[in-house]
C-alpha cells in the first residue's frame, strides 16, 4: 500500500473554487486518520483555507496533511497552527512580463470573453493565473466556456512563443497557470519527497487532468502511480476503495 496519497484540488476534491462537499470532507477525515495525505494545486493558500480546510471536521488528523499551493512553490504543514515552510515567489519584473504576455496572447487568440466576473489575472506570488471569465465566475459559465481545452490550448501556444522562459499549464475549468520553468505537479512531488522522506514510487496521485498538457500530467511523468478521475464524485469512490484497504485498525503512518 502507498505511504502517501496526493490529490489535486479543483475538479478532483471539489468543483472549481467551490467548497468541499460534506461527504468529501468526511471521507478525507477518515483517510487522514489512517495515512498521510497531500494536496497540490495551482490555487493560492487562501483558496485552500476557505475551500478545503473549512470543510474538514475539527478533530481531523491535520498533522497527517501537507498542503502545496501553486504547484509546490509553497509548502504548508500543521505545527500547532498552519506553518509555511517556504514560498518561491516571482520577482516584480517577472510578474510584469508574464501579465503583459497574457494580455497579448489573449488579444491575439480572439478568445477574450464577453463578460467577466472579477479580475482575470491573479498574482499568486509564485504563480500568475489567468481565469478567462474572472476569478468569481459561476461554475456553470466556466465549465461551458472551454470544455475541450481547445481555447486554452490556442492561448497557451501563443504564450509559449512570447515567454519561453516560463512554464504554462492548463488548470481548472477555465484557467491557465504560469510558473517558472520546471514548476509543475512533478516539482511538488519532489518537494514532498524531500520534506516528508517518502519516495515518489510510494505515492499515489489522484487528479482530473492527467493527460498531455493537463496540469496533473507531470505527476505521471515523475513516476507516481496515478488515477485519473472525472470529477469529485468519482474521487469519492476512489477514496472509499482506499479506505476499504486501509481501515483495518492499524495506527496512522
Amino acid at each position: 500500500m502507498k505511504r502517501l496519497v496526493v490529490f489535486d484540488l479543483d475538479g478532483t476534491l471539489a468543483r472549481s473554487k467551490s467548497p468541499l462537499d460534506p461527504v468529501m470532507g468526511a471521507l478525507l477525515g477518515r483517510l487522514l486518520a489512517v495515512t498521510r495525505v497531500a494536496v497540490i494545486s495551482g490555487g493560492a493558500w487562501p483558496q485552500f483555507n476557505s475551500q478545503m480546510l473549512a470543510g474538514l471536521a475539527p478533530d481531523a488528523r491535520l498533522d497527517n496533511l501537507s498542503i502545496l499551493p501553486t504547484c509546490g512553490t509553497q509548502f504548508y504543514i500543521r505545527d500547532g497552527g498552519w506553518r509555511r515552510l517556504y514560498s518561491e515567489d516571482f520577482a516584480v519584473e517577472e510578474k510584469a512580463r508574464i501579465v503583459a504576455a497574457l494580455n497579448s496572447a489573449l488579444e491575439a487568440s480572439g478568445f477574450k470573453a464577453g463578460r467577466q466576473w472579477g479580475e482575470a489575472i491573479e498574482d499568486r506570488g509564485s504563480q500568475i493565473t489567468f481565469s478567462a471569465l474572472g476569478q468569481q465566475a459561476p461554475l456553470a459559465e466556466k465549465s461551458a466556456w472551454d470544455p475541450d481545452f481547445a481555447k486554452r490550448k490556442a492561448i497557451a501556444l501563443i504564450l509559449k512563443a512570447l515567454i519561453p522562459e516560463f512554464s504554462i499549464h492548463l488548470g481548472g475549468s477555465s484557467s491557465i497557470d504560469v510558473t517558472r520553468l520546471g514548476i509543475d505537479k512533478a516539482y511538488g512531488l519532489h518537494k514532498l519527497r524531500e520534506t516528508l522522506g517518502v519516495e515518489i514510487a510510494d505515492m499515489l496521485f489522484i487528479g482530473d487532468a492527467i493527460f498531455p498538457g493537463g496540469n496533473d500530467y507531470p505527476a505521471l511523468e515523475a513516476g507516481a502511480d496515478c488515477i485519473r478521475v472525472r470529477d469529485p464524485d468519482e474521487t469519492g469512490h476512489v477514496i472509499e476503495a482506499l479506505l476499504a484497504c486501509l481501515e483495518d485498525g492499524a495506527p496512522p503512518r
